[in-house]
């Protein structure tokens, strides 16, 4: 639990698009309550200043430090090495890290750019990749801290026309699983973060130019707010989970497609074991209504030429 004793650092690495608010933020305003010290990374400045001012007004005790880094996490790496050194320095021992740099930008393969493809790769990967580079020798010297990398739901199950960000979510959740083993000897714990749709300004974004069948698909799952996805993955950072995600969607997923992931207790286990077939059953079933929705989508098209 962090509280007003400890000397703790949170990174929170922003969505680009909508930087100013989102899941990021939520954190960061969560983290500020129970008396963390906190820093806040982007690239753009002016809507950092803006967050930083609203963490600032949720902070428990006068003694806690605030502080925004204004870095390309994907640009040069001796950079963002630097600006994480001199915040450390400033801020006290990195206590947890939260990689939230994501985005989206939606069409099948063929409609997306070829600069567009590089854009998703260098924010939700390479970012990521990066960032967590830059801090994970210090954790491990250290022998304590957390380290979030959040990935979505999409990490477990391609979506039409999502094919590049789904790859970028899968490769993050490998990622995820071998930085714990890694880790994990030195004291140093990951959590996965799964959120489903979140009601943020980048979420709205991207639904302006998402394919018919995309927003179908999306429409058959509960939009959930960043406040409530930001509350359950700082609280299942704590607890020391591997998987974090909300509603009923994400509990089946982390069951059903469980793999080689690390398990966080005898129950988690069991309901892997015992439940993956059933919900195995389940997932099949919804794999069955998102084809029909593409079918459909395609049928009516042909229709109208």
């Amino acid at each position: 639990m962090v509280d007003g004793s400890a000397v703790a650092v949170i990174l929170i690495l922003y969505k680009v698009t909508g930087g100013s608010s989102g899941i990021g933020k939520c954190i960061a305003l969560e983290a500020a309550k129970i008396g963390a010290n906190v820093t806040i990374v982007a690239r753009n400045e002016s809507r950092l200043l803006s967050a930083l001012e609203e963490v600032k007004g949720q902070c428990l005790n006068n003694e806690q430090k605030f502080k925004y880094l204004s870095v390309d996490l994907a640009g040069d790496y001796n950079v963002v090495k630097t600006n994480f050194n001199n915040a450390i320095s400033e801020m006290g021992p990195l206590y947890l890290f939260i990689n939230c740099a994501g985005m989206a930008i939606c069409g099948t393969l063929e409609e997306v750019s070829t600069n567009d493809i590089m854009k998703m790769i260098n924010t939700n990967l390479i970012s990521t990749i990066q960032a967590t580079k830059a801090i994970v020798n210090e954790m491990k010297h250290n022998g304590f801290g957390s380290i979030v990398i959040t990935s979505s739901l999409a990490s477990f199950c391609g979506i039409y026309g999502l094919s590049v960000y789904s790859a970028t979510k899968f490769a993050l959740r490998g990622f995820a699983e071998a930085l714990s083993m890694e880790t994990k000897n030195f004291g140093v714990k990951v959590t996965l973060a799964l959120p489903p749709d979140t009601d943020t300004p980048g979420y709205a974004n991207e639904s302006k130019d998402k394919p018919l069948e995309t927003l179908l698909i999306s429409e058959t799952a509960k939009l959930f707010t960043p406040e409530e996805v930001g509350r359950q993955i700082l609280q299942d950072t704590l607890d020391g989970r591997f998987f974090s995600t909300v509603g009923l969607e994400g509990h089946m997923m982390t069951i059903s497609c469980a793999g080689m992931a690390p398990y966080t207790s005898y129950l988690e286990l069991i309901s892997q074991v015992f439940c993956g077939g059933i919900l195995r059953l389940i997932t099949v079933y919804y794999q069955y209504l998102f084809d029909k929705i593409v079918k459909k989508c395609k049928l009516d098209r042909e229709q109208k030429k």
